[in-house]
């Protein structure tokens, strides 16, 4: 039942082509949901923080949108959206946006309470507040969520395409299922990790060259 690593290899090298074309589908819903989800998950770390009332409010509901699996949203949602990307697109929404929102918040809330005291006292408003302390020091916060989010939102595209849509990761493992081509399996299970990965790594690089003080702290301390 287990393909040897020489047929996997084989399985990647002949559907290359075909796993290229139906991977820039995914990654394609992957980018759009990931893009939607984390700015989503910032508006409502923003809303929350800033009114405590709405946190109180809606944090459990928050946590409770976690709690339901992809698995037995997906269906619901080819059922209301059709087959096209947009149920894709919400799922992978569904899936990205609570790391960001939740990582945000932590990173807001431990934000150094004299100092926002000092910037109050100067006469700093609210928003400047936020663009000096609150948002600077969420950033490694900010940062986790994103890798996290980065890895459910290919996850959340395959789910998706799993019970409905026309081409995809999702879709060719299907078919590759129900022909019983293990090799094929496990060929795309592999790019599938890749994929996520990479995603990871430009994160990380993206989070290097926004806090590159971060980075030389810990060269610095690994010298010493």
């Amino acid at each position: 039942m287990l393909p040897s690593p020489i047929a996997v290899v084989e399985a990647f090298v002949s559907d290359f082509p075909l796993l290229l074309q139906n991977s820039a589908i995914t990654l394609q819903e992957a980018f759009i949901g990931l893009v939607l989800g984390v700015s989503v998950g910032f508006l409502i770390a923003v809303i929350m923080d800033a009114f405590d009332t709405v946190y109180k409010a809606f944090y459990p509901l928050l946590v409770i949108t976690q709690t339901v699996p992809s698995v037995a949203i997906a269906p619901l949602l080819v059922l209301w959206f059709g087959y096209e990307m947009t149920p894709k697109i919400v799922l992978i929404v569904i899936s990205t946006f609570f790391p960001v929102a939740v990582g945000l918040l932590d990173g807001f809330k431990s934000a150094d309470k004299d100092a926002i005291g000092l910037l109050r006292s100067m006469g700093a408003n609210r928003f400047r507040i936020f663009c000096h302390i609150k948002f600077p020091t969420a950033l490694p916060q900010l940062f986790s969520g994103l890798r996290i989010a980065a890895a459910y939102s290919v996850v959340g595209a395959v789910i998706s395409e799993w019970l409905g849509g026309f081409a995809g990761l999702g879709v060719y493992m299907t078919r590759v299922k129900k022909a019983f081509a293990f090799d094929k399996m496990f060929a795309v299970i592999f790019l599938i990790s890749a994929i996520s990965l990479g995603l990871m790594v430009l994160v990380e690089f993206a989070e290097k060259k926004c806090m590159p003080y971060r980075h030389l702290n810990k060269k610095n301390r690994r010298k010493i």
